[in-house]
């Protein structure tokens, strides 16, 4: 299978993980074509229709016995060419309201099921923290993802996390809470779909259960 894209001005990523994408000033985040890591970039001078133009060849590693992929680049111009150590990536941070919330949550989980009660904040699995590990009134599990809006890609990601701690004999069966102030109908309908509970949050009723001199720090 080929593609081509037309001649035109475009912005070309070539990032430490061995990844190159090729951006328009449209499409948002997404990438109009890319390679993904790890692949190697060749350069060379090419004679294209009597006009001499940079060429970038991108190779993809690919299975043993199988054809790699590749991504040919033509760059007839260079607007800006810079280089930048970006260093290590801390991640992705909650915001303040969204931290806020866990906590309250942590210290009220009968709030969001009653019966429900606090195993661990920030249960660790292979692809990321889940926001709270819980039990119901029968001792089943219940993982909690929380979002301050809730959305498909929330509801995915508390998918996955179910997908890995059911595997663990020692915590299946694990049932899922999708929690957050506000729940688009989408998603809803998504965590419908995959058995996951959702629960509409009210943060400023919340803050009301909690009371700072109740606090050592």
């Amino acid at each position: 299978m080929t593609a081509h894209l037309p001649m035109a001005t475009r912005v070309l990523m070539i990032k430490a993980d061995g990844s190159v994408l090729v951006h328009s000033d449209g499409g948002s985040y997404k990438p109009l074509n890319w390679m993904s890591p790890p692949c190697t970039v060749r350069e060379s001078v090419v004679d294209e229709d009597g006009t001499e133009r940079v060429e970038w060849t991108v190779t993809a590693k690919a299975a043993k016995g199988a054809t790699p992929d590749t991504l040919r680049i033509l760059i007839e111009e260079i607007l800006h060419d810079s280089s930048h150590e970006l260093g290590i990536d801390p991640g992705l941070q909650k915001d303040g309201v969204e931290k806020h919330l866990q906590e309250l949550l942590a210290d009220h989980p009968g709030t969001l099921m009653p019966g429900l009660s606090l195993v661990r904040r920030e249960y660790p699995t292979a692809i990321g923290p889940v926001d709270l590990m819980c039990k119901d009134a029968d001792g089943v599990s219940v993982a909690v993802e929380i979002k301050r809006r809730g959305e498909i890609d929330g509801v995915e990601q508390l998918t996955r996390y179910l997908e890995l701690l059911n595997r663990d004999p020692l915590l299946a069966p694990v049932r899922g809470i999708f929690a957050a102030q506000e729940i688009k109908p989408q998603a809803r309908v998504l965590a419908g779909d995959r058995g996951i509970t959702c629960a509409v949050v009210d943060y400023d009723a919340l803050r009301g259960l909690d009371d700072p001199t109740d606090r050592l720090f």
